[in-house]
């Protein structure tokens, strides 16, 4: 009778241990192993190690996550990217969506940047380019002439927007997207309103760049563009204190701060002096933004030749069509601005 008991419970050991082991694989299969949600950012050419450093502040059990990577040869499959984590996932869920590349887009972003300094350092906040691979890319000189842009007017290139990117996007394809960002913008129905203006596309950038630093009124940026469209078809020089800064920051350092141009400004040497130089500046003094380029395409149709910072509505502009209704509102603003005590 003992043996028979013995023969019937070697079978049942069996089918317990049968039972734990096919329990526990499946659990760390399985079972939810994920504490957080969150994004896991893998770099480029990161081994599996590296991922099992990045990955484990989400793991309740690393191990597993470890066991099931191996099984499902993850280590050999390994894709850079963004990718979100949910909590309560298990690591065959994990691990296929790792194994898949099926990144999170980053929804990346920029505003009106003034140097190619700024842009990198904009952009590298958002996706895996540093800024000094960034920075190579925009002002690489091939690629500059390639394109038909020069040293001066390359930045016009970047047109501020959102737009879609993976973030293992590397500094050239990231440039090479914002050139073709560039072409789609330039549609017929802009480059035909560009043309009846008698402008370039480039022409255009530039004298937008002017008009966004002369005002960041939106709905004023249409009035001051035709005022300066006004001057541009008169043959006047444009006269745009926006351009006295950018040639004063380029001769000083792009750190100065200059909150008042002062009359002894007006005789800086430099083609971006408007004062003393007819017509259009030789690039952009800013990266201007898509509602300044559309200001200068559809401009608000005026006579006026002359402007003046507004005393009574801040951030406004007066404007004048006369020289000596200009000198009014100029001596205005000069009596307020001394009031405030602002000398450079």
């Amino acid at each position: 009778m003992k043996i028979k008991k013995s023969i019937l419970f070697i079978p049942l050991i069996i089918i317990l241990i049968g039972g734990i082991f096919s329990y526990n694989l499946y659990s760390k299969i399985y079972k939810p192993n994920t504490t957080k949600n969150g994004f896991l950012y893998i770099p480029t050419n990161a081994d599996f190690n590296e991922v099992l450093s990045l990955v484990s502040p989400f793991l309740k059990n690393e191990n597993s996550f470890n066991w099931v990577a191996k099984k499902k040869n993850y280590p050999n499959t390994i894709k850079p990217g963004k990718y979100k984590i949910s909590k309560g996932i298990n690591n065959n869920t994990l691990v296929n969506l790792l194994r898949s590349g099926k990144q999170t887009i980053v929804k990346l972003s920029f505003n009106n940047q003034d140097t190619f300094e700024k842009l990198a350092g904009r952009i590298a906040e958002q996706i895996e380019a540093d800024s000094i691979s960034l920075l190579n890319s925009f002002t690489d000189s091939s690629f500059i002439q390639q394109n038909g842009f020069t040293k001066n007017n390359a930045l016009g290139m970047y047109i501020p927007n959102t737009y879609e990117f993976y973030w293992n996007t590397s500094a050239e394809v990231f440039r090479n997207k914002m050139l073709n960002e560039y072409t789609k913008f330039w549609n017929p129905t802009r480059l035909e309103k560009a043309k009846k203006l008698n402008l370039s596309e480039d022409e255009v950038i530039i004298l937008a760049s002017i008009v966004q630093k002369e005002t960041s009124t939106v709905s004023e940026r249409p009035l001051v563009a035709k005022l300066y469209l006004n001057r541009l078809k008169d043959n006047w020089p444009l006269q745009a204190d926006p351009t006295i800064i950018f040639a004063l920051k380029k001769e000083l350092g792009n750190n100065t701060v200059i909150k008042r141009v002062l009359t002894k400004d007006l005789e800086i040497n430099s083609p971006y002096n408007t004062y003393k130089n007819i017509g259009l500046p030789p690039g952009p003094i800013a990266m201007p933004d898509i509602s300044s380029i559309d200001a200068v395409l559809n401009p608000e149709n005026h006579n006026y030749y002359y402007m003046c910072a507004s005393v009574t509505n801040i951030g406004k502009h007066e404007f004048a069509r006369t020289l000596a209704q200009h000198n009014r509102n100029a001596a205005k603003y000069q009596q307020w601005i001394n009031k405030q005590g602002v000398n450079r």
